[in-house]
């Protein structure tokens, strides 16, 4: 009757799951993921962030006595990658689409592209000439315009690939390369 399923039915199901014994009771069939249920991706993205963020702050803690000759743009730089770093586990981990996934992607949004902008005016190696983080700088500033598009176009795959490669590239990579080669935070940290 209600829970009577047809050999076609049941076929089918056989046909998607290793365990065909789960077919026999619709109530027992494998849930499948959310399409914007977080995956291994964004929980090692989400990781990653984490990771990255506890080391700029253990590294501003320890550099505390050099505080006074960072200059302001550096304290800009770094207050908005802070918040972007602080947002990405949140923003990758709870639930999307809802109010407060908005609203927090436009605050990320934000730290993200002023983090780029700010990046700009920080030239305290190269001779006070711009470095290649500053293309990326400019590749941020381009790309986060596209993934709030994205994302208020309810293109929300194109939307999910350009915040992890945001993520990957000008919150990961960039940011591992801010504690080699003797810069500050480097130095703060490991010295």
């Amino acid at each position: 009757m209600g829970h009577d399923r047809s050999d076609a039915q049941r076929n089918d199901c056989q046909a998607v799951t290793a365990a065909p014994a789960l077919c026999a009771d619709p109530a027992a069939a494998p849930a499948r993921r959310h399409p914007l249920a977080p995956d291994w991706l964004d929980k090692a993205l989400a990781a990653g962030a984490a990771v990255m963020l506890a080391a700029v702050l253990v590294a501003l803690a320890r550099g505390r006595a050099n505080w006074a000759e960072v200059p302001a743009v550096v304290w800009a730089h770094l207050a908005t990658i802070v918040t972007a770093l602080a947002l990405t586990p949140v923003m990758l981990l709870r639930p999307r689409g809802d109010r407060a996934h908005r609203m927090l992607g436009w605050i990320w949004a934000a730290a993200m592209f002023l983090t780029a902008l700010d990046s700009l005016f920080v030239r305290l190696i190269n001779r006070g000439g711009f470095s290649v983080i500053h293309v990326l700088s400019l590749w941020t500033m381009l790309q986060v315009p596209l993934i709030v598009l994205r994302a208020r176009q309810h293109d929300w795959k194109r939307h999910r690939r350009a915040v992890r490669g945001m993520v990957i590239g000008a919150l990961l990579i960039a940011g591992f390369f801010t504690f080699p080669f003797g810069r500050m935070l480097g130095q703060w940290l490991l010295g």
